[in-house]
């Protein structure tokens, strides 16, 4: 494995170090684990996908693109603390 060396500022290096103590791992590590739990656009398209065609196959088999809309809807709703809200 070839090492590279990344610049981050000086705050991000000594947090990285606080919570990779905390967890008991090395710096380097910590970063490693966290780099490959990231996903690529394509990934979570793909993922989104996938969830989709489970969805249609298992529990509602007439699932619209506009039920879809609602669902990200209602999400992004619960998400910013606007529960119950009607649109």
């Amino acid at each position: 494995m070839a090492d590279t060396t990344i610049r981050i500022s000086n705050e991000a290096r000594d947090r990285l170090k606080a919570v990779a103590a905390e967890r008991g791992v090395s710096a380097r590590a910590l970063a490693e684990s966290v780099f490959m739990e990231l996903t690529t656009r394509t990934e979570r398209g793909q993922r989104a996908e996938q969830g989709l065609a489970y969805v249609r196959a298992h529990l509602c088999h007439d699932l619209s693109p506009h039920d879809i809309q609602e669902a990200a809807t209602w999400y992004a709703d619960i998400s910013a603390g606007r529960v119950g809200e009607v649109h």
